[in-house]
């Protein structure tokens, strides 16, 4: 086994920095098992159901940390996932088996967020990442090497840099890769032999590595990018894929926007975000009535613009609006403070999206009463 290549790297959690507040360590945003480190701990000391080889908890036990529920002691565990029970308990199956986990959907809906906390709760680290993107390599997904002690020594095992991947294989956790259908085709296929065989052959020198248990895959791919670099028939069959839909209800899309603005706000010291639940509902409101075409009633029919309207972008234009208020008003999130995060995240394409977003604020935005204030701080910065 090449040196060095067999342990779990240095974190902060090893240092002991693990399980403080993510204020107290400066760190900006916690990995997913740090900043839940007691929910995770509690599930594990209470969960007596079977555990698949290799997990930390019970497929019951990732649900419910995901979904969130009151444990026998009482304990409450959040929800880090509003939506479908049925397709979380489906993404954990999955990882139960010897197949791979598909994350599929538009922007927005989750798809990371999800993939992190399945990991933490599964492995107990969820930092074992690919990122896909046009440029990524096919060493990054199965291994490099140290090209100085390359030259000096040839293939050696002291000269192997392992991949996230191969890390994962090694430990039996999960690996991330982020953005699949965006790394080349001839890169997603170096996956088949290591999601069919659980091997990743090592050529140079005579080898190979073999998963553990408790080694699986957990990949994301944007419903937008479909044509870009689809994934073959035999890459598509080792993986299980799952459909994450956007909110069902404005309701439902309020909570997830003001639970992850809350945490967000709360690392970087900004107003609450109930104190702006108003402006909060107006943002997802707008997002949702432009992306589906249609006004809320069914009423009005609309151009929709081609910006990406989801969740998350309306969490970035919450976000922004809070740290306008805090800095330059009275801390509380008023119309002003989101109006010029909105329009920025609607005219992606000045030439079209500026002619879609005009014509919903005079027909739309303008005839609402109760908006008015809303519809005089956009057209300010319009």
């Amino acid at each position: 086994m090449p040196e060095g290549l067999g342990g779990r790297p240095p974190r902060e959690a090893d240092h002991g920095l693990g399980d403080r507040p993510a204020a107290e360590t400066g760190v900006l945003r916690p990995h997913a098992e740090e900043e839940y480190a007691g929910e995770l701990a509690r599930l594990a000391e209470l969960d007596e159901r079977p555990r698949p080889p290799g997990w930390r908890l019970s497929p019951w036990a990732v649900s419910t940390y995901l979904l969130g529920g009151e444990l026998p002691d009482g304990t409450v565990i959040g929800p880090k996932y509003v939506g479908s029970r049925r397709l979380i308990e489906v993404a954990v199956a999955t990882l139960a088996t010897d197949r791979a986990l598909l994350l599929l959907g538009v922007p927005g809906t989750a798809k990371t967020w999800v993939a992190e906390h399945l990991a933490a709760a599964v492995s107990g680290d969820s930092t074992l990442l690919v990122q896909g993107t046009a440029g990524t390599s096919e060493e990054s997904v199965r291994y490099g090497w140290n090209y100085a002690r390359l030259l000096a020594e040839g293939p050696s095992e002291r000269a192997l840099v392992e991949s996230p991947l191969m890390r994962a294989m090694r430990l039996g956790s999960v690996a991330r890769i982020e953005e699949l259908t965006r790394m080349p085709s001839d890169v997603q296929d170096t996956l088949i032999t290591v999601l069919s065989e659980k091997t990743l052959p090592v050529p140079e020198l005579g080898t190979e590595v073999r998963a553990r248990r408790g080694f699986t895959v957990i990949a994301t791919a944007n419903d937008r990018d479909r044509g870009v670099n689809e994934l073959s028939s035999a890459l598509r069959r080792r993986f299980n894929t799952v459909v994450l839909p956007l909110p069902d209800s404005v309701d439902d899309e309020v909570d997830i926007v003001a639970r992850r603005v809350g945490q967000i706000g709360a690392a970087l010291e900004l107003p609450e975000a109930p104190a702006g639940l108003e402006e909060i509902r107006r943002v997802v409101t707008v997002f949702r009535e432009l992306r589906s075409g249609l006004t809320g009633d069914g009423r009005t029919k609309l151009k929709s613009p081609g910006a990406t309207l989801g969740t998350a972008e309306a969490i970035s234009v919450i976000t922004s609006g809070l740290a306008l208020a805090a800095h330059f008003g009275d801390g509380v999130l008023r119309a002003a403070d989101v109006a010029g995060g909105i329009v920025g995240a609607v005219v992606q394409d000045p030439a079209t999206d500026r002619v879609v977003w005009q014509e919903y604020l005079e027909t739309v935005v303008r005839e609402r009463p109760e908006w008015q204030d809303f519809y005089r701080a956009c057209r300010e910065v319009s």
